[in-house]
């Protein structure tokens, strides 16, 4: 099937879902998807077939709705296809797996143009680049606003999955990954004032167009989560919904206190003090219950941390319950992580 040429994407900006129908669609966006290293069978029948190399299937799904996770005037059509596929490529590497490939549902109005939904395949397939992770299949339908929803799977190359459940009193707790630059790119395009230069005496502070950037198009560290499994973590989990609420699902599961550390904390504020300054805003705030950073939190035993992890706290053992501390003490972040039903 011939890659659309420039003139028939020239066409295509013009031309509507409607106007190309499901067929017209599909032709445009199939040659665009990745086939990916695992791919037996690919898009065209009624399944995918993709290898399992160790016999086990690791599956994920996430949804974005327009209006709620994305907003057409702050993305481009290439940075949801992106950030789709980050965020649900983090949760594979979260459990310690391998990910092989990629289903994707699109739900959109009629009217939507071509042009945008050419450009989200263009975006999962550069999501994928350097994975060898395959875009194999998914779905169609039509309604009042765009949804995507996108599941990932994997394999786990012969290892246990890392589970939440896992960490124990003694254990370290350790972050891959950035903390707060997404919420501060979310903080920037709310304020209107993501393309202002930093003043001369902020710039050893990151450029607010690196946050919007995260913002927009996540880079999660997804080789540190085999790594993770191949030094023996306790537990792990992707960083999606701010760090003390993700921190809390672990302390929750485990039985356990995770305890961070403010000093170590602190060197993930310093680079967005300069964007919080302008802004009037609490980048503890950010780094404490920002999000979508999609970070890989996890414990391991002294000793264990791989070197693309930084160690951020303890695990101690649960006097009063699972829980999770600053410096010993209940953190003063009064929004603890995104909730999706809650405003």
């Amino acid at each position: 099937m011939p890659v659309v040429g420039d003139g028939e994407r020239s066409a295509a900006d013009h031309r509507t879902l409607a106007d190309v129908g499901e067929a017209g669609l599909l032709r445009a966006i199939f040659p665009l998807l990745p086939p990916g290293d695992h791919t037996i069978l690919g898009p065209g029948d009624d399944t995918a077939v993709v290898a399992a190399p160790d016999g086990r299937v690791v599956a994920t799904t996430d949804v974005m709705v327009e209006g709620r996770d994305f907003r057409g005037d702050w993305s481009t059509p290439q940075d949801v296809g992106a950030k789709a596929a980050a965020q649900n490529l983090a949760d594979v590497a979260a459990m310690g797996a391998e990910p092989t490939a990629l289903l994707v549902g699109l739900v959109a109005p009629a009217d939507l143009p071509l042009a945008w939904a050419v450009g989200l395949s263009e975006g999962l397939a550069a999501g994928c680049a350097g994975t060898g992770v395959g875009v194999v299949g998914g779905d169609l339908s039509s309604g009042p606003v765009v949804i995507v929803s996108v599941t990932a799977l994997g394999h786990l190359a012969g290892r246990r999955p890392v589970l939440r459940s896992g960490a124990r009193a003694g254990d370290v707790v350790a972050l891959a990954g950035t903390l707060g630059w997404s919420a501060a790119g979310l903080a920037l395009l709310q304020s209107g004032r993501d393309a202002e230069p930093m003043s001369e005496h902020d710039r050893a502070g990151a450029r607010p167009a690196e946050l919007v950037a995260v913002h927009r198009r996540p880079r999660p560290p997804y080789a540190a989560g085999p790594e993770a499994a191949r030094a023996h973590a306790s537990a792990m989990l992707d960083v999606s919904d701010g760090l003390l609420r993700d921190a809390g699902r672990v302390a929750e599961a485990s039985g356990v206190c995770l305890d961070l550390d403010g000093v170590v904390l602190a060197g993930f504020v310093e680079p967005l003090q300069p964007v919080a300054d302008a802004l009037g805003a609490d980048p503890w705030q950010w780094v404490l219950a920002g999000g979508e950073d999609h970070g890989l939190l996890a414990t391991f035993p002294p000793g264990a941390v791989p070197a693309s992890f930084t160690v951020i706290g303890a695990v101690r053992p649960a006097a009063g319950g699972p829980s999770v501390l600053v410096d010993g003490r209940p953190p003063a972040s009064a929004v603890p992580g995104w909730d999706h039903f809650r405003p």
